[in-house]
């Protein structure tokens, strides 16, 4: 019995940890249903992908989440209608910016 609960407790934390947060601010307010329009930021390919950029990026684009994605690094290949994705670079520039 003792066993369950300590594996209980270890499974509960690490599900907590896997949570996604919002920020203490609420994060940008978008309008509408959360859809993402790429095309509507379209200006910040080659800016540098600071906080005011993303922030920015996320609440222009319409999305409800918003995903920055470095060099090389993996990601899952599930498309999210409600998701734009940041590419950047190793100097963290902004090379490209979809859907998904």
């Amino acid at each position: 019995m003792m066993r369950f609960a300590a594996i209980s407790s270890l499974l509960a934390v690490a599900l907590t940890s896997c949570s996604s947060v919002m920020p203490a601010d609420g994060g940008p307010q978008v309008a509408g249903d959360g859809s993402c329009h790429a095309d509507r930021v379209a200006w910040a390919v080659g800016k540098p992908g600071d906080e005011d950029t993303i922030k920015r990026v996320w609440k222009e684009s319409g999305a409800g989440l918003l995903r920055p994605i470095g060099p090389g690094e993996a990601v899952t290949r599930d498309f999210r209608a409600d998701r734009i994705n940041v590419y950047l670079d190793a100097n963290n520039i902004v090379t490209q910016l979809n859907c998904g």
